[in-house]
């Protein structure tokens, strides 16, 4: 993030959500072409492996896009100070596979500004075509800025540990990820960094926890849906579980990621479908 940016950022003064707020009409977009070696730093750590059809993993596309949002996020029209944005949920649909050397390209814009219990909520469409115009791929990413709202006291059901395979989440895990996404979000950083907004340790950034989700599943989702329960702290030990369906339009898999204790801190949802995109 450009330091001028990161200053305005840093100032920008948050406020709750009003009636009268409308998304601003910026849109941004650019044109690129994935670069090899960025994409296997990303597949290593998110835990990809080289696909054998050299598709794109489902979520490669944000990332690609992710200066925008950032541009976007510290433009002076955006209501929100982007420092200490938590991202709630994505949600993926793949139009067409995506190669290494397809050139594409991306435009990002905010859709909605939504209340939200623990704040004001932004969402964010990112958009990848061709070069001819054709839709490939698009997102809706949510983004909440919390402040104090009232809000009614909720109950918190006992939760429930479940099997599934355990995953030990290293301290270093938001920096590494940092590197290859551009999102240097200081609550991802280090427990120092994380402490003015409210987290006792950095947590994993949002879009790496659905990576890793998509990385253990077998075959080549088009539609992902996750929401972003509970922040993971790092370091950490969590815990993913999935459960898959077949039908004859496609395989559908939910999955999980719980902490020790059962409490979700991510859901979701892919879609297979059985006949290769065109």
């Amino acid at each position: 993030m450009p330091a001028l940016a990161l200053l305005r950022a840093a100032f920008k003064r948050p406020r709750p959500y009003t009636d009268t707020d409308t998304a601003p009409t910026t849109r941004l977009s650019t044109t690129l072409t994935p670069d090899p070696a960025h994409l296997s730093a990303y597949n290593r750590v998110c835990g990809f492996d080289a696909t054998t059809d050299g598709a794109l993993p489902l979520t490669y596309p944000h990332v690609l896009a992710f200066p925008l949002a950032m541009r976007l996020m510290t433009a002076r029209d955006f209501p929100l100070r982007l420092l200490g944005l938590v991202h709630t949920s994505i949600e993926i649909t793949q139009h067409h596979p995506l190669r290494p050397g397809d050139e594409l390209q991306l435009a990002v814009r905010t859709t909605q500004l939504a209340p939200h219990r623990r704040g004001t909520e932004a969402t964010l469409l990112t958009e990848a075509t061709s070069p001819q115009g054709e839709l490939l791929w698009q997102s809706h990413s949510t983004y909440l800025a919390r402040h104090k709202t009232p809000t009614a006291s909720q109950r918190t059901p006992t939760p429930t540990p479940v099997p599934g395979k355990n995953w030990s989440l290293p301290a270093d895990l938001g920096r590494r990820y940092a590197a290859v996404s551009g999102d240097r979000n200081p609550i991802h950083l280090h427990a120092l960094t994380a402490r003015p907004f409210g987290f006792p340790r950095a947590i994993a950034h949002g879009m790496w926890t659905a990576a890793r989700c998509l990385a253990e599943q077998e075959g080549t989702p088009t539609h992902a849906r996750v929401e972003f329960k509970a922040p993971v702290l790092l370091p950490s030990t969590v815990t993913y579980s999935s459960t898959t369906q077949s039908g004859t339009t496609g395989t559908t898999t939910t999955f999980e990621l719980r902490d020790a204790q059962g409490r979700p801190h991510l859901t979701g949802a892919t879609t297979a479908p059985t006949a290769a995109l065109p």
